[in-house]
């Protein structure tokens, strides 16, 4: 069985690396804490939603999964890319 990403968990290992707060991020997203551990737990996520994390984290999320996809269809490094968002 084929890995599977689960964002929720990659959006906290961000913050726990920024040594941000789940009540940090509430507030920058005009929403509860408690909707912030509910993202935590979440293997996906609404990409509006993902565009709008990454935006207050300064991190393109997308990047990451993009490699993520690439390493785990056996792509080689010449056969990657990465999704850039302007």
């Amino acid at each position: 069985m084929k890995e599977m990403i689960h964002i929720g968990g990659i959006i906290q290992r961000k913050m726990d690396e920024e040594r941000r707060s789940a009540n940090w991020l509430a507030k920058k997203l005009s929403c509860t804490r408690a909707n912030v551990y509910k993202i935590y737990n979440r293997p996906n996520i609404d990409m509006e939603r993902l565009l709008q994390i990454g935006r207050v984290l300064n991190y393109n999320f997308f990047s990451e999964i993009s490699d993520f996809v690439n390493e785990n269809n056996g792509l080689s490094p010449s056969q990657k890319t990465a999704i850039h968002i302007v």
